[in-house]
């Protein structure tokens, strides 16, 4: 056998990284870290200490894969394992191995459904979505008695920006996941010495870049990075803390609803005009019936004027020829609902100039405030936002709802006389003060 010999010495974050015992480990925040290079030196190591063990190594795409991972493991490992170019499986003398996979999409996800494995690297975790990252959970076990663990290694920003940060940097934990099991270390440029020597002006080249791209990249910033679509919710600006509503006010809502998701918002404009979001509930998997319960109690004693709802409600059913319109307005205490204008740009237009205008999401809507800040743009339509990862996206779009209700469409339906809009034909501008 060939005796290996791996160069090398870890900064202390990695010394860190590679002693982490907790099931679920990520590594990084910034650029320059040594994440890439910490990830795959850990598998090797419990490669050669686990004999047997199995272990996978993913990224977002092949190319990806193969530049920052196979080339360097068959570089470092100078002819001690055996490479199948067909399996992308790395083979060690005493049995383990290192499959190498990716994910560009979430049908990826299909080839991994129904394997084992003990130890599973995701390089680059914030680009696939929560979705990819369960299925690799869930292809994290067996019966052997070798640790199960996942390693991860992370920068913000991207499309499992949201996910990552609730779990590590938040720790807003759902039920099955385990604080104990979590851990996140911090990592930036400056700990990677090596870097630092061999290439002095990179920290200079970080520097230079745009905000939202300085701040997630040098210092490993999680509330601002480049691609944020709300980047005004990101400082804690936009926050109410104690909020109490007004005596004197106006309050109107905003529904998405889908059995994924019905998700729900009450707004309140005081005399002046100030807008507050001050109520918000999401749950999951419920029926039209139940959507109505929650909406009836969310609302109870609020007084809402009515509420702006996803305009597919009012489409029927081909089962029963009801909509789901007519569904929930048969519980008692739901405020009369209004179809929403439902065009995106215009929408997160007339948000965005609410939140510069004075908006604000009171601290009792930490879900809504954490799904703003998590919202990427659209890599086709810089106005628009992401629709991945989706579950981040319900309150927002009964956040866009509500606000698109104080300005009237140049078609939309009037409303009755002294209610919230007035009878004149208005396009674009708040037609109420309050």
């Amino acid at each position: 056998m060939k005796k290996l010999v791996l160069a090398g010495t870890p900064s202390e974050k990695q010394k860190q990284f590679f002693t982490a015992r907790e099931k679920y480990v990520a590594y990084g925040g910034a650029r320059g870290g040594g994440k890439s290079w910490a990830l795959r030196r850990k598998l090797v190591l419990m490669c050669l200490h686990y004999p047997g063990i199995r272990c996978l190594l993913v990224r977002r795409s092949y190319g990806e894969l193969r530049y920052n991972h196979i080339l360097p493991l068959l570089s470092e490992l100078k002819g001690a394992v055996s490479y199948s170019e067909t399996n992308k499986l790395l083979s060690f003398p005493n049995g383990s191995t290192v499959k190498l996979g990716y994910l560009s999409d979430d049908g990826d996800t299909l080839q991994y459904q129904g394997l084992e494995f003990d130890v599973i690297g995701i390089d680059e975790a914030t680009q696939i979505t929560e979705y990819q990252f369960n299925i690799l959970k869930a292809c994290l076990r067996g019966t052997n008695g070798f640790p199960k663990r996942m390693y991860l290694t992370c920068n913000p920003g991207g499309v499992g920006h949201a996910w990552v940060k609730r779990i590590f940097i938040d720790g807003d934990l759902r039920p099955g996941e385990r604080r104990e099991d979590c851990r996140f270390i911090q990592a930036t440029v400056f700990d990677n010495t090596v870097l630092l020597q061999s290439d002095p002006g990179y920290v200079d080249q970080l520097k230079s870049l745009p905000d939202g791209l300085r701040q997630a990249w040098l210092y490993g910033s999680w509330d601002i990075f480049s691609g944020q679509f709300f980047p005004e919710t990101a400082d804690g600006s936009v926050v109410a803390a104690g909020f109490v509503k007004p005596a004197v006010c106006r309050v109107i809502g905003g529904l998405d609803y889908g059995f994924d998701c019905t998700a729900l918002v009450l707004l309140c404009a005081d005399t002046e005009g100030r807008l507050t979001v001050y109520r918000e509930s999401a749950r999951p998997d419920l029926t039209l019936s139940a959507a109505a319960r929650l909406i009836a109690s969310t609302c109870a004693g609020e007084h809402v004027d009515y509420i702006a709802a996803s305009p597919d409600l009012w489409n029927r059913r081909q089962d029963s020829g009801v909509s789901g319109y007519e569904t929930i307005m048969r519980t008692e205490g739901v405020p009369a609902l209004v179809r929403a204008d439902d065009r995106r740009v215009p929408g997160w237009r007339a948000v965005r100039e609410a939140l510069g205008a004075g908006m604000r999401i009171s601290e009792n809507c930490p879900t809504l405030l954490r799904c703003m800040r998590g919202l990427v743009c659209d890599a086709h339509r810089a106005e628009d936002c992401s629709g991945e990862p989706h579950e981040i996206t319900h309150l927002p779009e009964a956040l866009r709802y509500a606000v698109m209700s104080r300005i009237t469409p140049p078609d939309g339906p009037r409303r009755r006389e002294g209610g919230f809009f007035n009878r004149k034909r208005i396009s674009a501008v708040p037609v109420s003060k309050y």
